[in-house]
């Protein structure tokens, strides 16, 4: 069983920073792809960036530029460092993270995001 528990998420204006951490506990072998996936009030998830255990990444158009997925393995953790903030990225922020044994994702339960205008 693996448990992902988020934090760092809050208030911030437009134009601010904002650094998301997920860090994973529990008995697994090591974790795989972790990535972060947001969702707001009617509107569908979306995932926002995925990082491979090796470190290459891949994120959503709309945050190219501004948001940075990192990882440290050591530590189990993943981060989000968010910049340029606008009002339309507020959101619940959820991680994710790939165990290859026993093959499944396992996720948080969220972080909120809030961008003042």
């Amino acid at each position: 069983q693996v448990h992902l528990v988020e934090s760092g998420g809050g208030l911030v204006q437009a134009g601010g920073s904002l650094r998301l951490s997920c860090a994973a506990s529990g008995t697994f072998l090591r974790l795989n792809d972790m990535g972060w996936y947001r969702q707001a009030p009617g509107k569908q998830r979306e995932s926002v960036a995925v990082i491979k255990r090796g470190g290459l990444t891949n994120y959503a158009d709309s945050v190219k530029g501004r948001f940075t997925i990192s990882r440290d393995n050591a530590k189990n953790t993943v981060y989000l460092q968010m910049n340029s903030l606008e009002p339309k990225n507020a959101a619940v922020y959820c991680c994710d993270a790939y165990v290859s044994i026993p093959g499944r994702t396992y996720w948080g339960q969220g972080t909120q995001v809030t961008v003042s205008s």
